[in-house]
C-alpha cells in the first residue's frame, strides 16, 4: 500500500477543495464546561450527553471509565494492582456462583481490598461525593489504603461486564496471526453507539481485536461532532465514522482540513425514516412531510444525503419545504416525544427504540431508498497510518473479520447479546435483535421480516465516493456556490481514490477468507435513478433538471 505523500496531500486540498469541497455547516457546539469534562476537549454534546447517564456512582463510574473520562489517581493506582488477578477473580466469580475454588479467588481479592464491601463503599458507596474527605476520615483508613480500595473498586466495577475468559467466543487466538511487527498494541477507537458500528463494537467482547494482538478498547462518543473533534485532537487511535466524513475532513468541510482515510465499510443499509406518532395515518409520501422539522445525526452523513435525495425525488426543496437539523442520534427519541422534531432519519436502533418507546413508527427503511448503500465506516487519520502502517493493516483486518462474521444471519442474535451490554449500545436486548435479524414491528400494526434492514460488507466501492460526493455538490454542501458544470468527473475519481483504501481492503479480505469484489466501480440503481460513478456531472444536471432542485 503506498499511502499520499504529504505533498501530493497539500495539493489534493488546493486543487480540489477549492473545486468541490469548501466551507459549510461545522455542527460545532460550544465547548463543555461540565466538571467531568475538564481537561478533556469535548463539545457541548458530550455535557448534554452526560446528562442522560445513570445516578448510580457505580454505573456512572463505569461508563465514564469506558468513554474514558475517569482516569484519575484512582486509576493510576489501579493500574498497580494485579489486573490479570482481578479480572480471572471477578469473572469466574459471574461464571459460577458457589464454585468453592471460584469463591476463593473472589475471597482473596476481597480481602486485598479490606473486604469486597468495604471496597465498594470507600470507591462508589453513598458518601461518593466525599470520598476525598469524609469517608477517608470517617473509615480511619490512611490516604495510601483508601486509594488502593478506590483502585480495587473502581476494577471491579469496570470487568463486571467483561466475557469470561472461558466462555465461547466468536474467534480463537491463531497461531498464524504475527502481531510481533505491531508498533502500538494498547489502542483506543471511537464510536457512536448505534448499531452501525457492530464490527467495532462487537470486536471487542468477541475476541476479534485480541486475536491480532491488541489490547483494544471501544471509546463511546456522544456526538459525531465530537468524534471529529477528538479525531483531530489526536485522543483516539482510530474511529467510527459517517462515510461521508473522511472525504468531508479531507478537504476541510466544517473543520480545517484533516486527512483520514476510510479503510473499511461498517454496515450497509441500517437506517430508517421514524415519523411521530401523532402523524399515524397523514404519511404516504414526500410531499407529506412539508412543513416538518427532520432529524438527521450530522450535516456529513448518508442521513443527511439520503433523506435529501427521497424528498427532491417527491419534489420537496429540502432547503425550503422543511427543516432538516443536526440531532445526536442518542437524544433523537427525546426530541420526537418532546415535539422538537416531527420525524428523523436516523441509524438504528433509534428507529426500533422509539417503536418499543410507543413515540413512533417506522415509515420507511433507506434500504429501499438505496438497496446496499454505505453507511457507517472504519477509519483513521493519515498521520495516524503513517506512524503505525501495520498496526492499521492488522486493525482493519480485524474489522473486516467482524464485519463477515456479523454477515452471517445466524450470528446475529449472539452479536446482539454482545453489543447491547452499557458499555457498549445500553440498549434492550429485543430492540437490537430486532434490527439486526430483521424481525421488527413497524409502530403501525405490522411484524416485518426484512433480513437485509441492515446487512455487513465492508467494501469499500469507489462508486459510493462518487455518489456522496456527488450529492455534497448537489445540495452545495460545500457552501462556496460552484456549480456542478464547473467540476470535472475526474475530480470525483481523484478524491475518491485519495480517501477510499479500497485496493487494501479487498487484499485483507481476501486474507481473512471472504471474497471481495476485483471491481471498484458499479452502477448503483438507487429508488428513482441509476449512478453512473464515472459520469457524476451528468447524473447532477439530470437530478435537477428532472426533479427541480
Amino acid at each position: 500500500m503506498v499511502l499520499t505523500s504529504a505533498h501530493a496531500q497539500q495539493k489534493l486540498h488546493t486543487n480540489y477543495r477549492s473545486n468541490l469541497l469548501g466551507n459549510s455547516l461545522t455542527g460545532a457546539a460550544a465547548p463543555c464546561s461540565c466538571d467531568a469534562c475538564v481537561g478533556v476537549n469535548f463539545s457541548r454534546d458530550h455535557w448534554e450527553f452526560l446528562q442522560t447517564m445513570p445516578t448510580d456512582p457505580v454505573d456512572m463510574v463505569g461508563d465514564l471509565a469506558k468513554m474514558g473520562l475517569y482516569k484519575d489517581q484512582q486509576l493510576k493506582v489501579a493500574d498497580k494492582v494485579n489486573a490479570y488477578e482481578l479480572r480471572k477473580a471477578l469473572l469466574l466469580k459471574t461464571a459460577g456462583k458457589g464454585d468453592p475454588n471460584r469463591e476463593k479467588l473472589v475471597l482473596a481479592l476481597a480481602k486485598q481490598a479490606g473486604g469486597i464491601e468495604n471496597a465498594f463503599a470507600a470507591a462508589f458507596g453513598p458518601q461518593a461525593g466525599l470520598f476525598f474527605a469524609d469517608s477517608i476520615r470517617g473509615s480511619g483508613a490512611t490516604r495510601r489504603e483508601f486509594l488502593k480500595n478506590l483502585a480495587i473498586g473502581a476494577a471491579m466495577v469496570a470487568l463486571t461486564n467483561c466475557a469470561s475468559p472461558e466462555d465461547p467466543a466468536a474467534v480463537e487466538e491463531s497461531a498464524d496471526v504475527d502481531v510481533s511487527t505491531l508498533e502500538k498494541t494498547d489502542l483506543k477507537i471511537g464510536f457512536i453507539p448505534i448499531t452501525c458500528a457492530t464490527p467495532i463494537i462487537m470486536s471487542e467482547p468477541l475476541g476479534f481485536y485480541k486475536k491480532y494482538g491488541f489490547n483494544a478498547e471501544v471509546v463511546k462518543m456522544p456526538s459525531w461532532g465530537a468524534v471529529r473533534d477528538s479525531a483531530i485532537a489526536g485522543e483516539l487511535d482510530a474511529y467510527h465514522m459517517l462515510a461521508p466524513m473522511p472525504i468531508a475532513m479531507t478537504l476541510g468541510l466544517g473543520s480545517s482540513a484533516f486527512g483520514v482515510k476510510l479503510a473499511s465499510i461498517e454496515n450497509i443499509n441500517g437506517q430508517a425514516i421514524t415519523v411521530a406518532n401523532k402523524y399515524k395515518g397523514q404519511i404516504n409520501s414526500p410531499a407529506d412531510f412539508k412543513g416538518f422539522t427532520i432529524g438527521v445525526p450530522f450535516p456529513y452523513s448518508m442521513h443527511n444525503l439520503l433523506l435529501r435525495y427521497y424528498l427532491a425525488v417527491g419534489g420537496v426543496d429540502p432547503d425550503v419545504d422543511v427543516k432538516i437539523r443536526p440531532v445526536p442520534p442518542p437524544d433523537s427519541i427525546a426530541q420526537l416525544i418532546a415535539g422538537d422534531i416531527d420525524a428523523y432519519l436516523m441509524p438504528d436502533p433509534f428507529n426500533q427504540r422509539a417503536v418499543y418507546e410507543d413515540a413512533g413508527f417506522i415509515f420507511k427503511l433507506t434500504k429501499d431508498i438505496w438497496p446496499g448503500h454505505p453507511c457507517c465506516a472504519f477509519a483513521a487519520s493519515d498521520q495516524w497510518i503513517d506512524a503505525n502502517p501495520n498496526t492499521f493493516r492488522a486493525l482493519n483486518k480485524s474489522i473486516i473479520e467482524a464485519a463477515g462474521y456479523a454477515s452471517d444471519p445466524a450470528n446475529r442474535s449472539e452479536i446482539a447479546q454482545a453489543i447491547s451490554e452499557r458499555a457498549f449500545l445500553n440498549q434492550p436486548v429485543e430492540v437490537v435483535e430486532a434490527v439486526l435479524t430483521g424481525n421488527f414491528e413497524d409502530g403501525l400494526g405490522n411484524t416485518l421480516n426484512v433480513p437485509d434492514r441492515i446487512d455487513f460488507d465492508p467494501y469499500p466501492w469507489q462508486s459510493f465516493a462518487n455518489w456522496i460526493s456527488s450529492q455534497l455538490v448537489r445540495w452545495d454542501l460545500q457552501g462556496d456556490g460552484k456549480a456542478a458544470q464547473e467540476i470535472t468527473d475526474e475530480t470525483y475519481n481523484t478524491i475518491g481514490e485519495e480517501v477510499f483504501l479500497t485496493d487494501l481492503a479487498r487484499d485483507l479480505a481476501k486474507e481473512v477468507g471472504l471474497n471481495p469484489p476485483t471491481e471498484v466501480y458499479r452502477l448503483e440503481k438507487l429508488e428513482s435513478d441509476t449512478f453512473d460513478p464515472q459520469k457524476p456531472g451528468e447524473y447532477i444536471k439530470k437530478q435537477i433538471e428532472e426533479y427541480g432542485v
